[in-house]
């Protein structure tokens, strides 16, 4: 099992830009695939980007590509999350999640897939 800890969301205009970070502890996530999910209210938790151990490799979501990236530090034991021309749609609350794996390559997509979760930070983005 992992901890993570996110921080930076905040209140933004449209327009915008944030950093999440995810800080993880309890043991290294050299070995864990990486991900951000969000959570609207009233909806249900959806992915936004992924990121594989090896390699590193990355995937996100379509309603976020060109404006999100996703990248780790393992040496800080740290996920990011770079959120650029924020949108009002993009209000949410935003998860990190871990899971250990064996392969390097593979990035998550599925909620299900994963089994370590942090507390959630919200980004609010006014118009």
């Amino acid at each position: 099992q992992v901890q993570l800890v996110e921080s930076g969301g905040g209140l933004v205009q449209a327009a915008d830009s944030l950093r999440l970070s995810c800080v993880a502890s309890g043991r290294t996530i050299s070995r864990f695939a990486m991900g951000w999910f969000r959570q609207a209210p009233g909806k249900e938790r959806e992915f936004v980007a992924g990121i594989s151990w090896s390699g590193p490799r990355t995937y996100v979501a379509n309603s976020v590509k060109g404006r999100f990236t996703i990248s780790r530090d393992d040496a800080q034991n740290t996920v990011y999350l770079q959120m650029n021309t924020l949108q009002p749609e993009d209000t949410a609350v935003y998860f990190c999640a871990a899971r250990y794996t064996n392969d390097g390559s593979y990035i998550h997509t599925m909620r299900s897939s994963y089994n370590n979760w942090g507390q959630g930070t919200q980004v609010t983005v006014s118009s």
